[in-house]
């Protein structure tokens, strides 16, 4: 028994953090979007993996928001140097990760495979499972064509305008074998308050994922990424409003629809409570501190445990 968690990387790492707190590691398994993955390089790049990696594990970069902590930047300086490209960081410490990723790759490991190892090196006791050991990668639609997320995301900042998501390989993706074994003996499914668009939807696109969750038993509970009409982090609220949906915490609700059997709204949006078609519960969900995401956590599981 136990419950999965689907997560993106930093808003959904930071309830990762607070329910590993709480559940042990045979409690609590988190499933981690790919479709930011891209090979960047000739390394391969897993960020929202990295991002729960590094949370978990207490190594992550809280001055940055992303990345590892204590890092230095030689050789990103040393690329600029030679005309490389510098506008995806890879730090010094951070380099090691996706270096021992690659090689395991190379060397036929699967993603899971090659995920479990570094986690087990860094002494994570959770287990952390890629959404699918197949590549699904998503790709941004604006006005001017199509972009990869990262060049989206992080080579031009989120300025483009968007005007949808397509999945590549999503249609010839299994869903990792690991997560379809563990919902049929699981006590709950939280939806972390990632992005729905880009970090949660490539997991639900999964052939055959959404219909074994809507198939489960246990309840699937959702927090918003939403608060007050703002995103707490990232670009939902900007995609939201380009997509000509309504940036509010109810509109990501309607966007998950039947599959949902809870929502959890944050205390700025308390007037919503009662009035969804779905049952909602509130608690403050703007996680600042580990107190935030370990109190997050235990109103996630206590929501959870009335339905």
């Amino acid at each position: 028994m136990g419950y999965l968690a689907l997560t993106g990387g930093i808003g959904g790492a930071k309830l990762a953090l607070g329910l590993a707190n709480r559940l042990g590691p045979d409690e609590i398994t988190f499933v981690v979007n790919t479709g930011d993955d891209f090979e960047h390089l000739g390394l391969y790049i897993c960020p929202d993996v990295d991002t729960l990696t590094y949370t978990l594990a207490k190594q992550s970069n809280t001055k940055t928001g992303w990345g590892r902590q204590n890092e230095t930047w030689q050789f990103m300086a040393a690329l600029e140097d030679l005309g490389g490209e510098t506008w995806f960081r890879l730090g010094d410490r951070d380099l090691g990760l996706h270096v021992t990723r690659t090689q395991m790759l190379n060397a036929g490991s699967s993603l899971t495979e090659a995920t479990a190892h570094i986690a087990a090196r860094f002494g994570i006791r959770h287990r952390i499972l890629p959404m699918s050991d197949d590549p699904v990668r998503t790709i941004v639609h604006t006005p001017d064509g199509p972009l990869p997320f990262q060049h989206y995301f992080v080579r031009d900042r989120c300025v483009p305008t968007v005007t949808g998501f397509e999945f590549q390989g999503i249609d010839d993706a299994k869903p990792n074998p690991d997560i379809l074994e563990r919902l049929g003996e699981c006590d709950g499914i939280i939806i972390c308050p990632s992005n729905p668009f880009v970090s949660i939807d490539p997991i639900l696109n999964l052939p055959g994922f959404r219909d074994a969750l809507k198939n489960c038993q246990a309840p699937v509970v959702a927090i918003s990424p939403i608060v007050g009409g703002r995103a707490i982090k990232g670009p939902t609220a900007k995609m939201m409003t380009e997509l000509d949906i309504a940036s509010t915490a109810s509109q990501v609700a309607e966007h998950y629809g039947d599959l949902l059997d809870g929502f959890l709204l944050d205390e700025q949006d308390a007037a919503l409570d009662g009035t969804l078609n779905v049952a909602t519960t509130v608690a403050q969900s703007v996680m600042l501190t580990l107190q935030d995401r370990v109190d997050l956590a235990d109103a996630t599981l206590q929501f959870i445990n009335t339905l």
